[in-house]
């Protein structure tokens, strides 16, 4: 089977990353609590990397998740139209993300949509920039969003602005799945 294409990309931009601080597979692995061999795969795109995985090594790289997957997209221009704007899914948890706004170098705020499939759980043990500004408005469906130990559901047409200072939850409790605008703002 081929790898995905931009899979290849992520896997050679997180090699190099690793490579720019000088860090050993093992290195990386304690530094991320993800085990060397699953380290090594997705740097060599056999396995397509979770989003839970992608947040973990953000963290690590301080990165958000947009800034790395733009990493491996080209120069972002200013209009970027609909059918060019890059979406990332993570079959297993059943996450579809498009970048509205791929973010640039010199600018703090960026535009994502997220739709989240009937009865997907996505937990991330830690931001991937510490106080990173959130607003997460939910644009068709229900969705469960748990911050310090707070659940805070949101329904159609709700909006929940917080800090991430710590783990983080995203659930669709269904009968749909839930469409949803993340606007990102690093500190």
């Amino acid at each position: 089977m081929t790898p995905d294409p931009v899979d290849v990309r992520l896997g050679a931009r997180l090699a190099e990353l690793r490579a720019e601080h000088g860090w050993s597979l093992g290195e990386l692995a304690d530094r991320s609590g993800i085990s060397r061999s699953t380290l090594s795969r997705a740097e060599r795109a056999e396995i397509s990397p979770t989003a839970s995985l992608l947040n973990r090594l953000c963290a690590v790289y301080g990165r958000t998740m947009s800034q790395l997957l733009s990493e491996v997209e080209a120069e972002p221009a200013p209009v970027v139209r609909a059918a060019e704007q890059p979406v990332w899914e993570d079959t297993a948890s059943g996450f579809v993300r498009r970048s509205v706004s791929p973010p640039h170098g010199g600018l703090r705020g960026e535009l994502v949509e997220g739709r989240l499939t009937a009865g997907a759980d996505i937990a991330y043990d830690r931001p991937p920039v510490p106080g990173l500004e959130q607003h997460i408005w939910v644009l068709e469906g229900a969705l469960t969003v748990t911050a310090q130990d707070t659940d805070h559901p949101l329904a159609t047409g709700d909006c929940l602005r917080l800090r991430v200072w710590g783990p983080t939850r995203f659930r669709c409790p269904g009968p749909d799945d839930v469409r949803y605008v993340l606007a990102v703002v690093r500190p």
